[in-house]
C-alpha cells in the first residue's frame, strides 16, 4: 500500500487550477495593478466586496497578508486585540500581530462551543473605561469559519450580537473569513450575512474554492485605500496581476460546489466512527479526530497513501474539490484495511 496513489486530506490549499482556470488565466485582460490597477483585478476586488456588503477590496497574496494589513490599520503599537483561542491569527501567522502590527493578542476562551466566545465575554475583556494607564483595548478579531474548531461556523445572529457587543464598548471588528464561503454555504446565507457590522473582512480564494493562489481584504474605501499602502509597504504590490486575478473570478463562480466538500467530510467522519475513532462531527469541510499518538497516527496514514495533518491532540482532515466522493470511500478503505490488519497481528487468536 505504501505505493498507492496518495489520497491528500491535509487541506483544503492543495487543490490544482484545472484546465478551464488555466485557460482564464492565460486569457486575463492585465495591466500594471501598482501603476494603474489592473482591470481584471479590479473587476475581482468589485466582485468580492459586492459579495461580503463592502465599499471596496483589495486583493493581497495571502490570507496572512490580508489578516496583518487589518491589524495595521486597527491597532496602535500597543494595543489589545481580543481573538478566540486558537485563532489564525494568534497560532498561525508566525506572531506578526505583535511583530509588524505591534498588537497585544489576548486569546478567548470557548465559552459558547468549539471556537467561539459570548457578547459577554466581549464585554468583560473590553474596558472602554480604562485608566490612561491600563493596557487598551481596540480591536475584537472573529474568525468564520474556525478553522482549529474543525470548521465551526458562526451563524448570523451569534455574530450580530459579538459585533453589536464590540461596538458597544468602542472596538472595531476585524473577520478572518478565510473559510467564510463555507459558513455561507452551510448555514444557506449570503455571505454578506456573515459579516454585517465588521470594519474589515479577510476572504481566501486559495482554500475550498481553488484558485492557485490570493485572499481580499474589503472594508470601507477610505481603509482599503489605505491598505493599498501598506500592501506595498510588505511587498504585496503586484504587476500584471489579473493572471491571478481571472483564477479568483472563476473560483467565486464555484462556491456551491462547497456543498459537496462539506458532505465528503460528514462521511469520512461517519466512516471514522464506525472505525472507533473519536471524531468531532463536521459542520463543514475539516474533520477532526482525537488520537493517542499524533506521530503514530500520521505514520500509519501515510503508509496507507492518506495524508492527513496535525492538530492539538489530534489529526486533521479537510476536504476539496479534488478530492472526489470516490476517494473518501477509498480513504476509508484503506483505513479500515490498517486498522484490521492491526488487530490481527495484535491478537492472531480471534482471526
Amino acid at each position: 500500500m505504501t505505493n498507492a496513489r496518495a489520497i491528500d486530506l491535509r487541506s483544503d490549499t492543495v487543490t490544482q487550477p484545472d484546465e478551464m482556470m488555466r485557460v482564464a488565466m492565460s486569457a486575463a485582460e492585465v495591466g500594471d495593478d501598482v501603476l494603474d490597477h489592473d482591470p481584471t483585478m479590479r473587476r475581482l476586488e468589485d466582485e468580492v466586496a459586492a459579495l461580503v456588503g463592502a465599499e471596496a477590496a483589495l486583493w493581497v497574496p495571502s490570507g496572512t497578508m490580508g489578516n496583518l494589513i487589518a491589524l495595521v490599520l486597527h491597532l496602535d503599537r500597543g494595543d489589545r486585540f481580543l481573538a478566540a483561542r486558537g485563532s489564525h491569527v494568534l497560532e498561525a501567522e508566525l506572531g506578526s500581530a505583535a511583530w509588524l502590527a505591534g498588537g497585544m493578542p489576548h486569546p478567548l476562551e470557548w465559552t459558547a462551543g468549539p471556537g467561539r466566545f459570548t457578547a459577554e465575554d466581549v464585554r468583560a475583556m473590553a474596558t472602554p473605561s480604562a485608566p490612561y494607564y491600563a493596557l487598551r483595548t481596540r480591536l475584537l478579531c472573529l474568525e468564520n469559519t474556525h478553522n482549529f474548531a474543525g470548521g465551526a461556523v458562526t451563524p448570523p445572529d451569534e455574530h450580530a450580537r459579538l459585533v453589536s457587543a464590540a461596538k458597544e464598548a468602542g472596538l472595531r471588528v476585524h473577520l478572518d473569513g478565510a473559510r467564510l464561503w463555507n459558513a455561507a454555504v452551510a448555514l444557506g446565507v449570503p455571505p454578506a450575512a456573515l459579516a454585517v457590522g465588521v470594519d474589515t473582512v479577510q476572504v481566501c480564494l486559495s482554500k475550498g474554492l481553488g484558485a492557485p493562489v490570493g485572499s481580499v481584504l474589503a472594508g470601507p474605501s477610505t481603509l482599503v485605500k489605505e491598505g493599498r499602502r501598506v500592501r506595498k509597504m510588505l511587498g504585496g504590490g503586484v504587476r500584471q496581476g489579473g493572471v491571478l486575478a481571472a483564477a479568483g473570478i472563476l473560483a467565486l463562480e464555484r462556491m456551491a460546489d462547497l456543498e459537496v466538500d462539506h458532505a465528503n467530510a460528514r462521511s469520512l467522519a461517519d466512516g471514522l466512527t464506525e472505525l472507533g475513532w473519536a471524531v468531532v462531527r463536521p459542520e463543514t469541510n475539516i474533520v477532526l479526530a482525537e488520537v493517542p499518538d499524533t506521530r503514530v497516527t500520521l505514520a500509519m496514514l501515510d503508509q496507507v497513501g492518506v495524508l492527513a495533518a496535525t492538530v492539538p491532540g489530534g489529526v486533521r482532515f479537510v476536504t476539496h474539490r479534488d478530492v472526489p466522493t470516490s476517494d473518501i470511500g477509498e480513504a476509508l478503505r484503506r483505513i479500515s484495511g490498517q486498522v484490521s490488519g492491526r488487530a490481527a497481528a495484535e491478537h492472531p487468536a480471534r482471526v
